[in-house]
């Protein structure tokens, strides 16, 4: 009965908010064809774009263990220099003490039966490099496996990854705080980058793998666990395709894969097992990263999502340079001890997001928050560059239970949110009910939260 009369009372609330005309032409005809359009036409072109490198018929095989952080270094630059090549890896356990430096035309494949262990010790990924970190370049420990430049290169076979981050990576993020905000502050700033130097004496733990303005990229079928922080950071790259891996929980921000201001990239039949976001899309934080280009031309399908304290799918919150034509379809979240999905930014960073399509998805298991659009997330800097927000499209998503908020489309005064349409959205179970406010077009088509239709036409909720 509580359940009921919440709704009930949310209905009333919107009738009567809502007896304005919709005046912008958005209406189910318009979403559908827009609709059509996106996912029979722009998506499928996309996916023609997205082409796998190939690599020259030449094997290079390395089974030593003796010294072999620097003899694959050694083995990958050469082959790169003659015209690439596969380096093949023999199963086996192997100490990587540092990291691995990917190159052009190389596609360094492990075998079934490889273990590569990395260093614990953070002085094994010194010099600092150029690289990412949380949306800000900086110089940093060099991360697990790293390429800058480079373009055609591929990580392939059913070898594991093992970051060992437990030893003494987990324990920076207490340790963190300082030099976090000296970062973000040098990158509103705009301090030079050779100025921005971080690594020893400083707690800023590096990604698993990530590879900076590359092109034509494949990671397929391995398994990568416990990365000191986020697990695969593609960042200013583009072409990329990551299919059938299997990625495995470590410390906190071990997010799964995070594409950061990158083009053309899929994500497909992965089971991704984390404790921080599976997905989450980005582009850069605040001023530092306005003058790159946005996420876009992003496809998510097939995946199988399991996590600790983070979200499903997400965007942001670095998301700067703004994010846009965005596919998610036929993804099944297990678990979440936070979002199915969340939309997450704050004022400081300015930016875009659009052009965002989601479609037949289920959530088995209870998650905490269901849908949530955030545009206050923690942080902010008391900035007013604010985020637009504009064409979003659900369809056929099934939650079983949202225990502390079902549906939030929250926008600000300041920059209303634009364009939302929902089609046979379900909730099973929720004692919260739909929020939305600043919302400019809000379609709700078959909508329901405890088996009670919220909606069934155009809303303009000001």
């Amino acid at each position: 009965m509580k359940k009921l009369l919440s709704l009930l009372v949310l209905i009333l609330i919107v009738a009567c908010k809502n007896d304005k005309k919709i005046e912008s032409g958005f209406d189910v005809t318009f979403a559908k064809a827009k609709i059509d359009t996106a996912w029979n036409q722009v998506m499928p072109t996309i996916l023609k774009t997205i082409v796998p490198p190939s690599f020259k018929d030449t094997t290079y095989s390395i089974s030593d263990t003796l010294n072999f952080r620097e003899n694959l270094n050694k083995v990958i630059a050469q082959v790169s220099a003659n015209g690439g090549g596969t380096v093949t890896i023999e199963p086996g356990t192997y100490n990587v003490k540092g990291s691995i430096f990917m190159r052009s035309d190389i596609n360094l494949h492990l075998s079934e039966g490889v273990i590569l262990n990395f260093s614990p010790n953070p002085g094994d990924y010194l010099p600092v490099v150029k690289t990412r970190w949380e949306g800000t370049f900086i110089m940093n420990y060099s991360p697990l496996i790293y390429a800058i430049g480079q373009q055609n290169f591929a990580i392939t076979g059913k070898g594991k990854i093992d970051g060992n981050c437990k030893d003494i990576w987990a324990s920076w993020k207490q340790k963190q705080k300082a030099s976090k905000m000296r970062a973000r502050q040098m990158g509103s700033d705009k301090v030079p980058l050779e100025d921005r130097i971080f690594g020893e004496g400083h707690f800023l733990r590096p990604p698993g793998i990530q590879f900076i303005e590359c092109k034509n990229i494949l990671l397929e079928d391995f398994t990568i666990k416990s990365t000191p922080f986020w697990t695969i950071n593609p960042v200013l790259s583009e072409n990329i395709t990551v299919r059938r891996l299997k990625i495995q929980s470590g410390t906190t921000n071990d997010d799964g894969i995070d594409p950061e201001s990158c083009k053309n990239v899929l994500i497909e039949s992965c089971t991704i097992n984390t404790h921080d976001d599976c997905i989450a899309i980005k582009a850069g934080r605040d001023q530092d990263g306005w003058s790159y280009p946005p996420s876009e031309n992003i496809i998510i399908r097939n995946n199988d999502f399991t996590s600790k304290v983070g979200s499903g799918f997400c965007i942001g919150s670095e998301m700067s340079a703004g994010v846009r034509k965005i596919f998610a379809e036929k993804n099944t979240l297990r678990k979440s001890g936070k979002h199915a999905f969340q939309f997450k930014s704050n004022p400081d960073r300015g930016g875009f997001i659009e052009e965002i399509y989601i479609r037949d998805t289920s959530v088995l298991n209870p998650v905490k928050y269901g849908l949530e659009f955030t545009t206050d997330y923690k942080g902010w800097r008391g900035n007013k560059h604010f985020v637009k927000y504009r064409d979003f499209y659900f369809q056929n998503i099934t939650l079983q239970d949202a225990t502390d908020l079902s549906i939030r489309i929250n926008g600000r005064e300041e920059q209303n949110i634009h364009r939302v349409y929902m089609e046979n959205i379900h909730i099973k179970s929720s004692n919260v009910p739909f929020e939305a406010n600043y919302v400019k077009d809000l379609i709700l088509n078959k909508v329901t939260i405890n088996g009670i239709s919220i909606a069934n036409e155009a809303l303009d909720i000001n």
